[in-house]
């Protein structure tokens, strides 16, 4: 399989290009991990100088089905297996819960399981949905991530902005019980209603702020900047992306009936953040927009501080 996707499997749209397997519907967790490739287990070894002399303080995370070595790590990293990265969060989201995609990435060494969450909101006239990512790494890399990530369902663009007043991420790293800290978990939910609250509330403010063409073409040069002394592909390039961006804020079907606002301008960024094509088509680039679903995408943060300096 190319780029850094090693397994997963997907429902509807693959986020990956078709990479992975699909399935006709959302799975529960015990379909989900067999579907996803995550059915293996991280065992620790101690790690062996060429004299088989022992060296404290530090193990090896090797993966049980073909013994590939995930990551080094201290000897207080707490493995979190990929079954107990499913059973943790059908703890968290109740009885029920479907996912529709998860899999493995860079053989093995992170892994990322989304489920839909139950509730559903109407934010200025349209359907926004909530789905909860779970991250987690086996190479001592990164931190355990419970984020929550509002999509737009009419064209499935994520609209995480990093509102001040509300936060949307959990995280915790590799030492303890992940069972004990189920509690820090519940409150992400908690702190995902508020943020869906507010989000509301935010959009509901962008749209009140009305954009004029010309300010809107103003946006689109300042996100999409091209440099002082261009090289003509350079120019051919950005004039490119800035047409893509145009034809998204003025031509967009789904926007028919959204006037000439703030919130219409995130809508059209957040869709050209989400599914535009990249100047460079690197083998993992959709790895870093899915990624972005975690960590929050820049290009949308600028546009939601453009918006507000506006009022």
């Amino acid at each position: 399989m190319p780029a850094n996707v090693e397994t997963m499997f997907y429902t509807r749209v693959a986020p990956w290009h078709g990479l992975g397997v699909h399935v006709e519907n959302a799975l529960n967790s015990a379909e989900a991990l067999k579907a996803s490739g995550l059915n293996w287990n991280v065992v620790q070894q101690p790690i062996m100088t060429e004299d088989s002399v022992p060296i404290p303080g530090y193990k090896a995370n090797i993966r049980d089905t073909d013994n590939r070595v995930l990551g080094v790590v201290s000897d207080r990293y707490r493995v979190v297996q990929n079954s107990e990265a499913f059973a943790f969060t059908d703890a968290l989201l109740g009885e029920g819960v479907k996912y529709e995609t998860a899999g493995s990435l860079q053989d093995g060494k992170k892994i990322w399981l989304l489920a839909k969450l139950p509730d559903k909101y109407i934010i200025e006239g349209e359907q926004i949905e909530p789905y909860l990512v779970f991250s987690s790494s086996h190479d001592g890399s990164g931190a355990i991530k419970v984020a929550m990530t509002p999509v737009r369902v009419v064209c499935q663009n994520t609209l995480n902005l990093a509102l001040s007043s509300a936060k949307r991420i959990w995280s915790t790293v590799h030492v303890g019980e992940l069972s004990a800290k189920m509690n820090e978990a519940y409150s992400t939910l908690q702190l995902a209603e508020k943020y869906m609250t507010d989000l509301g509330g935010e959009f509901s403010r962008l749209a009140k702020i009305k954009l004029t063409d010309s300010k809107v073409m103003e946006y689109i040069e300042m996100l999409l900047p091209m440099d002082e002394e261009p090289t003509e592909i350079h120019r051919k390039n950005i004039k490119r992306i800035r047409e893509d961006l145009k034809i998204r804020y003025f031509d967009a079907p789904d926007l028919a009936r959204v006037g000439k606002n703030a919130y219409r301008f995130m809508c059209a960024v957040s869709d050209f953040a989400t599914h535009a094509k990249p100047l460079r088509e690197t083998a993992n680039y959709r790895e870093g927009v899915f990624a972005k679903t975690i960590e929050g995408n820049p290009l949308i943060d600028k546009a939601y501080e453009m918006a507000l300096a506006a009022v």
